[in-house]
């Protein structure tokens, strides 16, 4: 009996040190229905196999959300409360934020979108996790002379300042997206994002010209950017992120 009880509590801390990576976000990080059949994926959709067992990816993003709606639908406090200390929250918001004529999800960068980031590091580290701060990926958006023009305003920046402030782990992802769109150009480029023609693909009956949304090679991409950002990080509190990396 006695060793009965040992192996059970031995099975209990096991279960008690696995670690949950909490993504929150919008629809360029989001888990998409019918992942068999559907070309797009959100970046952190295909996240968990980047990790070893002791690392459980929670995916609640959602499409279309702003930090605006994501607060005030309560999915924000659905997380809060199952938080504990040791687990990291991935936060990756502007692209709804900016949608400035939805009074339910446009923010000022200035003002409510940096307050809301800042919540969600102040009521994570409250609760003894580490917020990670993320800049929104970007479009694929290049002018007539293969320029990539950026889209995001000044949410970006916003994120950034809030990081350096806080001194919060950062990954410049708008950075590092828009090296990505670089690196296959104007028209390569249009295998990370959704395109295709009436018919090409059995998921779509029109023409389909997405360049916001992630086709399955540019989540994976995208995953694998956040993975090298984090190897490369310097910063001892994303160390058990690092060590729960697949070789």
């Amino acid at each position: 009996m006695k060793y009965i009880t040992l192996f059970f509590l031995i099975t209990i801390s096991c279960f008690a040190q696995k670690t949950t990576l909490y993504c929150i976000g919008d629809s360029t990080m989001a888990n998409k229905k019918d992942p068999d059949k559907n070309p797009e994926h959100g970046w952190a959709q295909v996240l968990q196999p980047f990790f070893k067992d002791d690392i459980t990816v929670v995916n609640k993003a959602v499409n279309g959300r702003s930090t605006k709606s994501f607060i005030n639908e309560k999915r924000w406090d659905s997380i809060y409360t199952k938080l504990k200390k040791g687990d990291y929250v991935f936060i990756e918001f502007g692209h709804n934020d900016q949608k400035i004529e939805d009074s339910t999800r446009y923010t000022n960068p200035h003002t409510t979108y940096r307050y809301n980031l800042i919540r969600f590091v102040k009521e994570s580290r409250a609760k003894g996790a580490i917020p990670v701060l993320l800049t929104s990926i970007a479009r694929r958006n290049f002018n007539e002379k293969g320029v990539l023009v950026p889209t995001h305003g000044d949410y970006p920046l916003e994120t950034r300042l809030t990081a350096q402030e806080y001194k919060v782990p950062f990954i410049d992802l708008e950075y590092y997206t828009e090296l990505l769109e670089q690196s296959y150009g104007p028209e390569k480029s249009r295998k990370l994002h959704l395109h295709f023609k009436a018919g090409e693909n059995s998921y779509y009956d029109k023409d389909k010209a997405d360049d916001t949304h992630l086709s399955l090679e540019g989540a994976t991409k995208i995953a694998q950017i956040v993975i090298n950002a984090v190897k490369q990080s310097e910063d001892a509190s994303l160390m058990r992120l690092k060590k729960a990396i697949r070789d």
